[in-house]
């Protein structure tokens, strides 16, 4: 399928989409056929518009003019109230793309706050634009025309809290690798999550508590939601609850029935869009928290100049491989590499030319050991690699390789390498007596390269 053709496609699921958001909006619609508390569309279409870029924006133009053709509207007044939300959409795209993340809007909890500010912004132009053509089309008294333009601000600027991270979310990672227990308490929430919906705003317990103040019971499934899932179980969490919470608003339920119906959906909407910005906020900062802890393990097993895994990892690898050749009776070699002449070449040419060769080691270790081999830095000068499954003449043909490839990495000055061996479990049965080897070993060679100079001196 070329770019045209998807193009088309993506047009057309919008305007199928949009259309059918935009008269479930209306269904709910009490203060005027045309404006409605609850409008999912702005959210469908800013998402679309996020996620796919500008060029789908017909697809709203159309969408929102079929919607209301057929609910009250003549087709000037439909066509002028379809250009209103295109324009909000478009608009309210460029400003997130602007100042907000586009896409990634949900990474950062300022980003999110950004989303939540510049969706209140742009709601006012669809809710401007559809209200004068109401009143200059004469379908609307302008003495109502402030609250039908309150109850169109609302609905979209909710839809823009409430739908949109959803849709962005599950697009950017739309496929769930959970393990059992994730799996089971993901339904012990949702399940959770019904089930606090009815209880507040249903009167499941009993009718008499349908109309106590217990909005904020909800807060800790949300809470849960966002700290224990990711922020796309966050954002549909806030959805969930907000099926029984609307359910039970218009069947006269809940905190929010007091007034009639249009006053208590505006008084839900803005419960839910505070509990939205709230949940995806803190969903952000504990994602946040968790990048930098994961970072930070990371780090704390990372030589700094170098990229290779440090003494911590090496040792902790060091004994895992250890316990895994006791389990299968196979030997293992851990090499201990020095880089001959660093002090002179520091002396001679500088410390920044010193650790550029250490980065030379470095990178030659990185690209030619094996895939199930670790290299290291063992400190200073000094390098380390375990090589699993194999013998010391396949370790020493491995490292012959390795010494061979940083001889000629076509760089200057020229560096060599003294290795010294160790094998399991014939030197050694514990990292303590690997280490201690291996360095004999390394010590022996080193000694044995420094008398092959001076007798050639």
């Amino acid at each position: 399928m070329n770019d045209f053709n998807r193009r088309l496609v993506r047009i057309f699921i919008l305007t199928a989409v949009y259309f059918i958001g935009g008269k479930f909006g209306l269904t709910l619609a009490f203060v005027h056929p045309s404006a409605t508390a609850v409008s999912p569309s702005l959210g469908i279409g800013l998402a679309a518009l996020l996620i796919f870029g500008y060029r789908v924006w017909p697809g709203i133009l159309l969408g929102a003019f079929l919607v209301h053709l057929t609910t009250a509207g003549t087709v000037t007044t439909s066509l002028a109230i379809a250009t209103g939300n295109t324009l909000e959409a478009l608009t309210g795209a460029f400003l997130v793309f602007r100042f907000a993340g586009g896409r990634n809007a949900m990474k950062r909890s300022q980003d999110i706050f950004k989303l939540a500010i510049l969706g209140g912004m742009v709601s006012a132009i669809a809710a401007t634009i559809g209200v004068w053509t109401l009143v200059w089309g004469g379908s609307a008294d302008p003495q109502d025309a402030l609250h039908i333009w309150q109850t169109w601000w609302l609905g979209d600027a909710v839809s823009v809290i409430v739908v949109t991270p959803v849709l962005l979310l599950w697009n950017s990672n739309p496929f769930v690798r959970w393990r059992l227990s994730a799996v089971v308490e993901a339904s012990v929430l949702l399940v959770c999550l019904v089930g606090i919906g009815l209880i507040v705003f249903g009167g499941a317990l009993s009718p008499g508590t349908g109309n106590y103040p217990l909005e904020f019971l909800c807060v800790p499934f949300l809470i849960w939601a966002a700290s224990r899932f990711g922020q796309r179980e966050a954002a549909l969490a806030t959805l969930v609850l907000a099926a029984p919470a609307i359910w039970g608003t218009l069947h006269g339920l809940g905190p929010f029935a007091q007034l009639p119906k249009n006053e208590s959906l505006l008084l839900l909407q803005a419960f839910l869009g505070v509990g939205a910005v709230m949940t995806m906020g803190l969903a952000s900062e504990v994602a946040e928290r968790r990048r930098a802890e994961n970072d930070a393990r990371i780090l704390a097993g990372m030589d700094r100049l170098t990229g290779l895994g440090n003494y911590r990892k090496l040792i902790d690898t060091l004994e895992m491989e250890i316990r895994r050749a006791e389990r299968t009776k196979r030997t293992f070699v851990f090499a201990l590499m020095d880089l001959d002449g660093l002090k002179r070449i520091n002396d001679i040419y500088g410390h920044p030319v010193g650790n550029r060769a250490l980065c030379r080691l470095a990178n030659v270790l990185q690209v030619h050991c094996r895939s199930i081999d670790t290299p290291a830095r063992y400190g200073g000068d000094e390098f380390a690699v375990i090589l699993p499954e194999c013998g010391i003449e396949f370790a020493r043909a491995i490292t012959d390789r390795l010494s061979e490839r940083l001889a000629n990495d076509g760089e200057l000055p020229e560096l060599s390498v003294s290795i010294g061996y160790s094998v399991w479990p014939h030197s050694g049965r514990t990292a303590e007596e690997l280490i201690r080897e291996a360095d004999r070993a390394l010590y022996e060679m080193k000694h044995l390269h420094h008398r092959k100079l001076t007798l050639l001196r």
